[in-house]
């Protein structure tokens, strides 16, 4: 989770606006829309073991993508994305709109789950295997609707 007031102070290159929506959400599966400026995507995820799951991700027509998400998903939310390197690793800082303003996470992608790295000083907690944090079930829950 990051730190807001600490981020603010952050230099940052301008962000990518993401609408996504889930088609399917199970335990074992998710299936998942995303519409990036005029990119869209489909992305299946299997289940989470410790801090990894298996990904498969495709472009799909813009088109298609607005398409499913406003037709097919069970929610959407929307959000800016920032990449960021930090000592050599590529960081991914969501801030969160619509429901879920005023969240942000930060995520790092790992070779493997051992490997070491530095964490930037605007990371405040670690959150990985939090539920409530997945963006799936942001849709379901929203940050706006968690108690303080």
């Amino acid at each position: 989770m990051v730190n807001k007031e600490k981020w603010k102070s952050v230099s940052k290159p301008p962000g990518q606006h993401y609408k996504q929506g889930y088609i399917l959400l199970e335990p074992d599966k998710t299936i998942r829309i995303r519409l990036a400026e005029m990119h869209g995507f489909i992305t299946i995820k299997g289940r989470t073991i410790g801090a990894s799951r298996p990904e498969y991700e495709y472009e799909i027509p813009v088109n298609d993508a607005r398409d499913l998400l406003d037709n097919f998903c069970i929610g959407t939310l929307t959000k800016t994305r920032y990449k960021i390197k930090y000592k050599n690793k590529l960081w991914e800082i969501d801030e969160f709109s619509g429901n879920n303003d005023g969240l942000f996470i930060a995520e790092i992608e790992l070779k493997s789950e051992s490997e070491l790295f530095d964490v930037p000083e605007w990371v405040e907690r670690e959150v990985t295997g939090d539920a409530k944090y997945y963006n799936a079930n942001l849709i379901m829950k929203p940050y706006q609707n968690w108690k303080s």
